[in-house]
């Protein structure tokens, strides 16, 4: 199976400077293809040090120039902040830099900061991810664009560069929310799982996904990508230890950044899930909470990962993996021996893995 590696380039405690930050975490991408990894994914973030990733299809235009097989993808790119005919001019443009191998993942969005400083009503966000997918899925099959919709008018235009290729099949889209989880089946996109829920409760939004999916496009759903973060140590001891402090710090940085323990989103059209999520970690703490989302990652001794990401392939049929490595408030040197350590003594055992059989159908 394909394994991926995710980048970060976080700086929340502004211990170092940004960068250092950038100079460490693009020599771990300037390495992940000799290391064996299959791609390179980094998410859109914008306007503080929780992730410095304004651009990222101009970050992965420089990983294409530094390899030769390596597939670039997005975790994800947030389609209502942006113009719809500039993500599709990224997107055919990195796809001819890399001769084919780039990937759009998408998504909604949920940080409220990011939300107010691109001036775009969160409430809004739902149906213009809708609008905008659509136009831009369009525009990467045919290299035009044009859209009638409540937000996005756009008149008929065409895009130079004409398209490398198809997309189809290079398409992912995260989701939390059930509704989500429904509009990506409609979009006929495959589906990214972030670890943010129980797994029993993941289960059943794939399960949903796969359903619609088969009812909406009347063939089975592409295998899903899952995001793992992950701390892993020969030394027992000290993989928890990485669980415990950086896994923790990266879960507090995320709750601090979405604001998981705001009410009002109770309130904004699109985000009702997060509005009773954030009633439930009123009633148990959000240090309990961001223990159970440190609980979600993966760590231990390397046989240990390997045995925990095998389970996630066989429950739910998981195409392939984007791991990050280096997160929270993870020292460099912590972050290199660990992205090394995976690389030797996990990464093989996965690739070994035959994910070539066909997609599970609905239920």
């Amino acid at each position: 199976m394909d394994v991926g590696l995710g980048l970060t380039f976080q700086n929340i405690k502004e211990g170092v400077s940004d960068i250092e930050v950038y100079r460490h975490e693009l020599s771990l991408a300037a390495r992940a293809e000799d290391q064996g990894f299959d791609s390179i994914w980094t998410p859109e973030h914008h306007f503080t040090g929780y992730m410095m990733t304004p651009n990222v299809p101009q970050f992965l235009s420089w990983v294409a120039a530094k390899t030769t097989r390596m597939k670039l993808g997005t975790t994800v790119t947030v389609l209502p902040w942006a113009n719809p005919v500039r993500v599709a001019e990224s997107f055919l443009l990195l796809d001819h830099l890399s001769e084919g191998r780039a990937i759009l993942g998408m998504g909604r969005g949920l940080g409220k900061g990011e939300f107010d400083g691109f001036k775009v009503p969160m409430g809004e966000s739902r149906s213009r991810f809708r609008e905008n997918a659509e136009a831009v899925l369009q525009a990467l099959e045919t290299g035009v664009m044009e859209y009638d919709g409540k937000y996005l008018q756009q008149p008929r235009v065409e895009l130079r560069p004409r398209p490398y290729a198809s997309y189809r099949g290079r398409v992912f889209a995260s989701a939390v929310s059930p509704e989500s989880v429904k509009l990506m089946a409609n979009l006929d996109v495959g589906l990214m799982i972030i670890a943010q829920k129980p797994w029993d409760r993941v289960a059943e939004d794939v399960k949903n996904y796969r359903d619609r999916f088969f009812e909406m496009q009347g063939r089975s759903a592409p295998k899903p990508v899952v995001v793992a973060f992950v701390a892993v140590s020969e030394d027992k001891a000290k993989a928890q230890e990485m669980h415990d402090k950086y896994l923790v710090e990266y879960a507090r940085s995320t709750s601090e950044f979405y604001q998981f323990g705001n009410k009002e989103f109770a309130d904004i059209e699109g985000y009702e899930y997060y509005g009773a999520l954030a009633n439930s970690v009123e009633k148990h703490g959000i240090d309990k909470f961001n223990e159970f989302l440190a609980d979600l990652q993966i760590w231990g001794r390397p046989e240990e990962v390997v045995e925990k990401l095998k389970a996630m392939v066989e429950r739910f049929d998981v195409g392939s993996f984007i791991v990050y490595t280096q997160f929270g408030d993870m020292p460099f040197e912590v972050g290199k021996e660990n992205y090394e350590t995976f690389a030797r003594k996990v990464l093989p055992h996965l690739k070994d893995i035959d994910v070539s059989g066909p997609p599970v159908g609905p239920s």
